[in-house]
């Protein structure tokens, strides 16, 4: 990959796209994560306004520190940047405290942890729609057209993707370029909405390597017979939520009704 020329390529499209639709800049949750130091990065060298936001919901320490070292390094190089931190860890608990309870509390794991990520979408529209700016997504190639890991209507509930159509490589090697902040490059990768450290490779079951070859042997049209041991159980993992999340990478399906009932 020519890094220059993509990360280039990237930041004019992001600033043309806020131009074309007489938008004013950016707003963006910044995590702790490579995904979005390296998209709030992107969003920073258009020149435009970049809202950065910290939407904390009893996060470890770690990615808090992560995040605000890394704002404070665009604030630094960036006059455009600006940060607000909106601490959702009461709105959360209050959501938690109106809700039903449940027999199993740990049956509502994955659901309390989606909603974590849809409290923070909220958050970005609001500051959005406040100073007439775009949310930008912070999700990669492998993401958000591989196995899907990320929530509906969560940290995807975007108005545009600038590193959709990068590996998850491709986005080292840009923040590599750029110089981020090396804690955020060698931290292991998490979604950050469980309050622990597990990682995204926890979840998965696959690193982000293997999901990348696992991607690229699709593409070649493998199938699972194709492969033997940790690579059959990779490409496994991947087919498997390749195929259960495709209702998030797919249009709204929508019932339409024939002219013959109208």
């Amino acid at each position: 990959m020519n890094t220059e020329k993509v990360a280039k390529h990237i930041i004019d499209w992001l600033a043309n796209y806020a131009k074309n639709g007489k938008l004013n800049g950016f707003v963006i949750g910044v995590s702790g994560g490579i995904d979005s130091a390296v998209t709030s990065t992107l969003c920073a060298k258009t020149g435009l306004p970049t809202l950065c936001l910290e939407m904390p919901i009893h996060q470890a320490e770690s990615q808090v520190n992560r995040a605000k070292n890394h704002i404070d390094w665009l604030e630094k190089n960036y006059k455009n940047v600006s940060r607000i931190t909106v601490n959702l860890t009461p709105v959360f608990d209050s959501l938690i405290a109106a809700l039903p309870k449940v027999d199993n509390e740990e049956s509502r794991f994955m659901s309390l942890a989606n909603t974590r990520a849809r409290l923070r979408m909220t958050t970005l529209y609001y500051f959005a729609a406040l100073h007439g700016y775009l949310v930008a997504g912070t999700g990669n190639k492998v993401e958000d057209f591989g196995v899907g890991f990320y929530t509906k209507y969560g940290d995807g509930g975007v108005d545009l993707s600038p590193i959709a159509d990068l590996m998850k490589s491709e986005v080292y090697e840009i923040a590599k370029h750029f110089g981020i902040n090396q804690d955020i490059i060698q931290a292991a990768p998490t979604d950050g909405l469980w309050g622990d450290d597990r990682t995204d490779e926890d979840q998965i079951g696959a690193s982000y390597d293997e999901l990348e070859w696992a991607m690229n042997m699709q593409e070649q049209g493998k199938t699972i017979a194709d492969f033997k041991g940790r690579e059959k159980d990779v490409y496994s993992i991947y087919i498997r939520l390749n195929t259960i999340n495709q209702h998030k990478m797919q249009p709204i399906p929508v019932c339409e009704i024939p002219k013959s009932m109208k």
